[in-house]
């Protein structure tokens, strides 16, 4: 062998050669239709797109990671095998909101959490809360304390839902959030299930639930945990950890116009790290995400 070709094979094969990352493409290549968004990778903390990073704004059912994740610190008092029965009488936003879930039905915890997390349920996660070993009360001031541990010192909870506009957080917070959130195998493995039929009890029946993140059911995506979120003065939300490119990356996209403006831009971000094509959005959904702009500048809220 050539000794040119003995050294390229021998350089390839050093582990830290062998998985170099291709260059960052240029940022400004990337459109997106999301009002506030981020790009973090986590390995090196390197933020590798932003917009608004630091925009204080609602986040709709994102809320419900923040919400699993007390659940799973509160398991020495209520252990995720008790079956529980639905109630929202301590949850005012749940009032006229549609559910699959019926009021006094009963799930064990776990696939209450499932629920929760899975399909987005908001009758599923009040009635975690409404069952937390210390009340409701202390429910909604132990998702302000997490938030605190975490290091998301702009983000505040005052239900379990994410119905509540009042609920605010921002995309560097939310990155930290989806990071914890991943780093736990259960509820990693809750938020990315594609599907389960749901066995409830009182009465007996089944019903089929499916993730509210469509990439999750794709063999093209490495997801490790996620969340959607959709509220009118939130728009639609998205937030995913997921390896792409021998990255793994926190994506946060925040007020996206359309209903699937958040999947779409989750897609061009993919593209735009593999191949430097920031893809094109659609003239409504820019539209719209220009006329939010003007108005969060106009209010200091875009940073």
């Amino acid at each position: 062998m050539p000794k040119f070709c003995f050294l390229i094979v021998m350089l390839l094969s050093l582990p830290g050669l062998a998985q170099a990352q291709l260059p960052l493409p240029d940022p400004a290549a990337l459109q997106l239709a999301s009002v506030h968004a981020l790009v973090m990778d986590l390995d090196t903390s390197e933020i590798l797109y932003a917009r608004n990073p630091d925009a204080i704004v609602p986040i709709a059912s994102l809320t419900k990671l923040m919400t699993a994740m007390v659940v799973l610190d509160d398991l020495e008092d209520a252990p995720l095998d008790e079956w529980i029965a639905v109630n929202v009488a301590q949850t005012e936003e749940m009032k006229n909101v549609f559910s699959h879930v019926r009021i006094g039905s009963q799930l064990q915890r776990r696939d209450m959490l499932l629920l929760a997390l899975m399909a987005s349920e908001n009758r599923a996660a009040a009635t975690l809360a409404y069952h937390y070993s210390g009340g409701y009360a202390a429910f909604i001031a132990a998702m302000n304390s997490k938030a605190k541990t975490l290091g998301m010192s702009n983000s505040r909870f005052v239900e379990p839902t994410g119905l509540s506009s009042d609920n605010v957080s921002t995309p560097r917070d939310l990155a930290l959030l989806i990071q914890t959130s991943a780093r736990n195998p259960l509820l990693a493995e809750l938020s990315i299930t594609p599907k389960k039929d749901i066995h409830f009890r009182a009465p007996n029946h089944v019903r089929a639930f499916y993730n509210t993140n469509p990439l999750v059911r794709g063999d093209n995506w490495r997801i490790e945990a996620s969340k959607t979120g959709y509220l009118n003065q939130a728009g639609r939300c998205l937030v995913l950890q997921a390896e792409i490119q021998k990255r793994h990356l926190a994506i946060v996209l925040l007020d996206s116009f359309g209903k699937r403006s958040h999947i779409g831009d989750a897609a061009r971000i993919r593209r735009w790290l593999e191949t430097g094509d920031g893809g094109a959005v659609h003239p409504s959904a820019l539209e719209y995400m220009q006329r939010r702009q003007k108005i969060l500048l106009a209010s200091g809220t875009a940073l």
